[in-house]
């Protein structure tokens, strides 16, 4: 008699026929996880939809990667996106704290004209963490042709003060190390609010900022540097000439100050009015001068008894001034 299979779980009572065996178990119609992978999928469709969002619910976050409004371009581009549409969606995440708000990642440009417009505001709503978001916001913005120099050294700065690392920084802004180093050697000399008063500066290379970054080294730079800033002519100048503007008070030498007018010497007279000599006086000290031509041998009198006359005229300061003191 053959031996039944120790696990075998289709076991019969003796004499049960082959018929009466139950069915055996059909298949689930759909693996286990299925759904969770289906659900999956469904979100990732989700995030790759553009979908429209009302701009009042949108909320600023990131870091900042445009250093000042460019107003005549923000008004093109309110001008573009009034007769063609929007035609690049902004992307997005769900609010980590408000439920039903979103955060921009990028497109801030885009947002702040659709709502000038009153247009809702195409978009991609991706679930990112902090970290995801700074990664796609930098990534973005090396896309972008028109984010300057000091605009990318301003944000790698701003990630390091987050507390990201330098190859962190570097894959975010598509860059290697070496200039990763280069960016926060000028993005970390300037606080982000003295930026912002230049602007973008487009035309201005890594070269000129460095410039003045030692410039502002100097002594009183930094004080002439911010007094202009304070001016109204300041305002009125591009982004490019404020930075020059700002470049040259820094370099500016400091006028020295005028020294007081020279007092002229005094003339010293005999009984009869006959001028014997003068006296000049300085902060460095009293000068007598007796001319020869003119004194009849009183000069060389007087460089003899030079020594008695002085000590008679110090004993006599002397008293006067403990008289005074009285």
């Amino acid at each position: 008699m053959a031996r039944k299979g120790i696990f075998s779980d289709n076991i019969l009572p003796a004499g049960k026929a082959e018929a009466d065996r139950p069915a055996p178990r059909k298949p689930d119609l759909m693996p286990r996880g299925a759904v969770g992978a289906l659900q999956s999928s469904l979100a990732r469709m989700q995030e790759s939809a553009v979908q429209d969002v009302d701009p009042a619910l949108v909320d600023d976050a990131g870091l900042e990667d445009r250093l000042g409004l460019d107003s005549t371009a923000q008004k093109q581009l309110v001008e573009s996106l009034r007769t063609y549409g929007q035609q690049v969606p902004v992307l997005l995440r769900p609010h980590p704290e408000k439920r039903g708000r979103y955060e921009i990642v990028y497109g801030r440009r885009r947002l702040r004209a659709l709502r000038e417009l009153g247009l809702p505001v195409k978009a991609m709503v991706r679930q990112l963490d902090d970290h995801a978001l700074v990664m796609a916001q930098g990534q973005e913005n090396t896309a972008r042709q028109d984010l300057s120099f000091i605009e990318k050294a301003s944000f790698a700065a701003q990630l390091q003060e987050a507390g990201y690392d330098r190859p962190t920084i570097a894959a975010a802004l598509s860059i290697d190390l070496p200039m990763v180093s280069r960016m926060l050697k000028v993005g970390t000399a300037f606080p982000l609010p003295f930026l912002r008063q230049i602007g973008s500066a487009p035309a201005i290379g890594r070269d000129r900022w460095m410039l003045l970054v030692d410039a502002l080294k100097a002594e009183g730079a930094h004080n002439r540097v911010h007094a202009f800033l304070n001016r109204p002519e300041f305002t009125m100048l591009d982004t490019n000439a404020r930075f020059e503007a700002v470049l040259a008070k820094a370099l500016a030498q400091p006028k020295a100050p005028t020294p007081a007018p020279k007092a002229p010497p005094r003339r010293l007279s005999a009984g009869d009015g006959t001028e014997i000599g003068q006296v000049k006086q300085t902060p460095r000290g009293v000068t007598l001068t007796v001319h020869a031509r003119d004194a009849d041998g009183f000069d060389q009198w007087l460089g003899d008894n030079a020594e008695a006359l002085v000590r008679e005229l110090h004993d006599r300061w002397a008293n006067h001034r403990s008289e005074g003191k009285e």
